[in-house]
């Protein structure tokens, strides 16, 4: 029987695991899950912006999901010809980042590290906006840039990191200063009890996207804290496969905290507990599959779905001893492959966004599925499915 948010947050919120990760497929429920669960932590904050109206120190919760990028908008007023800037919301949590604490060259350093040491963020003088500068080469420089969605996303999820850090080293810090360990009553942030990360690695290419995910476990496990807690979710099985083996949570204890978090036919969900990676207890190609194959059904196919048949393709490669999932499309491969491409490619430096998939486009996906099921020794049922 299915379970709302509300319940499955409930669920996380009564788990005494250290580390809880959580895979799901893309629209089924994750960052609203975020919601809930800060809501069953922390009830008093039931504004949509969420960092607000309470001091940072006094925080049950701290955490990064798409609703935490309302904090940041772009200024983009071409009318009066003004240079792209991305603007910061005022609250306690910006002014304790930039204003008490500096962290702004600790930001700096991990976004060009994720993204390309190319791309230059500079704040104001108060801390209200950030522009972007493009180093083409060592005598020429673009200023003003408008950086792409997924460098955005991760120049926010940069400034939750560097606080993440900060509060994982002053709890440290505070534990070792005490003779008892369990006594973190010295720190700044004593009553923090959980940090949520939902999705941190939007368009990160696989290099970066394994480096976040070690250097993630990695400050997860320099936590000496007994009380704080970590709860992260993904929609990406590479993400999750890495920090299940860097966390080491093939480990029977830690196991327990590893799931998969479901929705069936009537909009209920489940997390269901799972052992091993993505592609023991997943059987994550058949969940791609199966994904697909639904959303054609229900002619329902949106942008991610080229990423899931990319996926689907790349994995069925890798088994078949492919080098290239390329090799896999019907005749005509260069067309099929640059109609993919343009859904899936992650720009380093763009303005534009691939448009929602037109009709014909979402016929693509169908052809290119049913070729794969049909060519590639899938099971499949009395009919191939039609966009």
């Amino acid at each position: 029987m299915g379970k709302t948010l509300i319940e499955i947050a409930q669920e996380l919120k009564n788990n005494d695991k250290k580390v809880q990760l959580i895979y799901a497929f893309n629209g089924v429920g994750k960052t609203r899950l975020s919601k809930e669960f800060k809501s069953l932590i922390a009830p008093k904050a039931d504004s949509e912006d969420e960092i607000v109206e309470e001091e940072i120190s006094k925080r049950k919760i701290l955490y990064y999901s798409a609703f935490t990028e309302d904090l940041f908008y772009w200024d983009n007023d071409l009318e009066n010809d003004i240079e792209p800037k991305l603007k910061i919301h005022p609250n306690d949590f910006t002014k304790w980042v930039f204003g008490t604490e500096g962290q702004e060259k600790y930001i700096t350093h991990d976004f060009k590290n994720y993204t390309s040491e190319k791309i230059e963020p500079k704040f104001n003088p108060d801390y209200s906006e950030v522009a972007f500068s493009y180093k083409k080469n060592a005598d020429e420089t673009i200023d003003n840039i408008k950086i792409s969605k997924g460098e955005e996303s991760n120049f926010i999820w940069c400034i939750f990191y560097t606080v993440f850090k900060q509060v994982i080293e002053e709890l440290n810090e505070a534990i070792d200063n005490n003779d008892d360990e369990s006594d973190e009553s010295t720190s700044e942030f004593e009553q923090l009890e959980y940090i949520y990360i939902d999705d941190p690695v939007t368009s990160l290419d696989d290099n970066h996207l394994i480096q976040l995910a070690v250097d993630l476990a990695t400050l997860i496990k320099k936590s000496k804290s007994t009380k704080l807690k970590f709860i992260i979710t993904t929609h990406n099985p590479l993400f999750y496969n890495v920090l299940y083996n860097e966390l080491k949570l093939s480990k029977k204890s830690k196991s327990d905290g590893c799931f998969l978090l479901g929705k069936n036919e009537k909009d209920e969900f489940e997390l269901n507990s799972k052992k091993g990676d993505s592609n023991k207890s997943f059987s994550y190609h058949m969940h791609l599959k199966n994904v697909i194959e639904q959303a054609i059904e229900k002619n329902q196919i949106e942008k991610y779905h080229f990423t899931l048949l990319r996926n689907l393709y790349e994995k069925t490669a890798n088994f078949l001893g492919h080098e290239r999932w390329s090799a896999l499309l019907p005749d005509d491969k260069e067309l099929y492959y640059y109609r993919v491409i343009q859904f899936t490619s992650h720009s380093t430096l763009t303005t534009e966004i691939a448009p929602e998939p037109t009709k014909e486009e979402k016929q693509v996906v169908a052809f290119l599925f049913n070729h794969l099921i049909d060519n590639y020794n899938y099971w499949k049922g009395n009919t191939d499915v039609q966009p």
